[in-house]
């Protein structure tokens, strides 16, 4: 009877061990993974070389950008020297349908003799200049009977006059023609020194 009791005990304590061992090889198994699966420190070296890979390309970046700057900065500068170079355009598009009525009305005296029909013709071209001048606001500066301005006007002589009082412009030699506010060229005048006596 005692050997049926030590051998039922030991039936009963073999699941009971096997049990035990398997729950111990499961733990050390996780134990294993659980070593593989967190991250190593790495080594100075490891480190050394991850940050000149990250050094190179922070370098390769900045280079890049500087790089976008650039070619930026010139695609502007070169659009600002066409646009300054080619400001002119519109107005001398326009100043080429005068030139054009010019030349016609050079053709049209040729084929006569009638100096009034050319006058006519010379008069037409120059009210469509003056047209297209006020287009862009350039206009002529008033000097005739004007007190001398120097911002506006260029004394090329001073001459004595009985009629004209001194300081006030006598004479327009060549006339003067402003942009906007800006003087494009003074008007070239005589100017009064008063009375002879």
């Amino acid at each position: 009877m005692t050997s049926d009791i030590e051998s039922s005990d030991t039936a009963d304590r073999q699941p009971v061990e096997d049990e035990l061992d398997l729950n111990a090889e499961t733990d050390a198994a996780h134990a294993s993974d659980d070593a593989t699966s967190a991250p190593q420190p790495e080594t100075r070296d490891e480190e050394m070389e991850r940050l000149r890979g990250e050094v190179e390309e922070a370098n390769r970046k900045a280079l890049q950008a500087q790089a976008e700057a650039e070619n930026f900065r010139k695609r502007m500068r070169k659009s600002f020297e066409d646009d300054l170079k080619y400001a002119g355009v519109p107005m001398v598009t326009d100043l080429l349908q005068v030139r054009d009525n010019l030349m016609r009305a050079i053709e049209a005296a040729e084929g006569t003799e009638s100096v009034q029909g050319l006058r006519d013709g010379v008069q037409m071209v120059a009210k469509q200049l003056d047209d297209t001048f006020a287009k862009y606001a350039i206009k002529e500066i008033p000097a005739d009977g004007e007190a001398f301005d120097p911002n506006y006007h260029e004394a090329i002589s001073q001459m004595p006059s009985d009629d004209v009082e001194s300081g006030m412009v006598m004479h327009v030699a060549v006339s003067g023609w402003q942009m906007h506010d800006r003087v494009l060229r003074p008007a070239q005048v005589i100017v009064s020194s008063g009375s002879a006596q």
